[in-house]
């Protein structure tokens, strides 16, 4: 068994708000080495930790985490819609194997899941069925959130299991992030329409998703022209962060608190908990290097965009 990571911020506005041209060179280079890490790492089995944007998880029933015993895409904001290859049996044996560790977690055997699942596995393999995929969909959106320190048990519960995947190489991937303040509707102050989405949005008509998706990339053209209201990224944050995930030692996320990580980076910085749970994950199967990092504040996809790539040492 071995075990390799690739951390990478999704943007639903990628292609739709691209930045100038050097930025978005950047960007395509970082992917282009994510996929270079991964395509030579040849993984037979994928952990993706992803959160999701009110497309198929809602408030009638929102988990702080869910293992899928089966996936499909929605096809949100143009990403693959459709069935991911997912290894049934080996998802259900993770799920007894996290429930013996004392984790609450639920499962579903019919999981959808949307874009900030779909990109990463579109943008690495180039398509959703290529490789066995295992989808984790951890709560980076709804209120109330667990704490960092759950997530990060999380991670190293699931690392524990793939560690005894002996004839298996397996890439987790942690998607979502960093710093970023989209127009996430919140429950607290939504309008009666808004609540109806958030409490049950499923399989919105093609006219309805279409509006839904213009108000977001309006809002990126607004923030990148400076006249937008949400939150500004958090490019400091966004650096600590990834140090000290870097670092090998987890222990200092135990001590950050959702109200003040919403209040530094943004609602959506939540999402920062699937780079946690994948390198909790990895640091379960040993001591990790990071190979390659990214980053840089990108106003046009409202985030603070990052890849990340580390391997278990050998």
């Amino acid at each position: 068994m071995s075990l390799a990571l690739v951390t990478m911020s999704h943007s639903p506005l990628l292609g739709y708000n691209d930045p100038a041209p050097e930025v978005k060179a950047e960007v395509d280079n970082a992917f282009a080495s994510a996929r270079a890490f991964v395509s030579e790492y040849d993984p037979t089995l994928v952990v993706s930790f992803a959160p999701d944007h009110y497309n198929g998880f809602f408030y009638d029933l929102m988990p702080p985490f869910c293992i899928g015993y089966e996936a499909l895409g929605v096809g949100d904001y143009g990403t693959a819609e459709g069935p991911l290859n997912v290894p049934t049996g080996t998802a259900e044996k993770l799920a007894e194997w996290v429930a013996e560790r004392d984790l609450d977690v639920a499962i579903s055997r019919k999981m959808e899941i949307d874009h900030g699942a779909i990109q990463p596995l579109e943008i690495l393999f180039g398509g959703i069925d290529t490789v066995p995929t295992i989808p984790v969909f951890v709560n980076g959106v709804a209120k109330p959130f667990t704490r960092m320190v759950r997530v990060r048990r999380l991670g190293e519960a699931i690392g524990s299991f793939l560690a005894t995947l002996t004839d298996e190489r397996v890439l987790v991937i942690g998607s979502g992030g960093l710093s970023h303040d989209p127009p996430v509707p919140q429950w607290a102050t939504a309008t009666e329409p808004q609540r109806a989405l958030l409490l049950n949005g499923r399989h919105p008509t093609a006219a309805a998703r279409d509006a839904r998706q213009e108000r977001v990339i309006q809002t990126g053209r607004d923030f990148a022209a400076g006249t937008a209201t949400i939150q500004d990224l958090a490019p400091e944050w966004d650096r600590a962060l990834m140090a000290v995930l870097a670092s090998g030692d987890l222990s200092p996320i135990d001590a950050m608190n959702p109200t003040q990580m919403a209040h530094e980076a943004g609602n959506s910085a939540h999402e920062v908990r699937t780079w946690v749970a994948a390198f909790a994950a990895l640091s379960a199967a040993g001591p990790y290097r990071v190979g390659y990092a990214y980053y840089r504040p990108i106003r046009e996809y409202i985030a603070g965009f990052g890849v990340m790539t580390a391997q278990t040492a050998r």
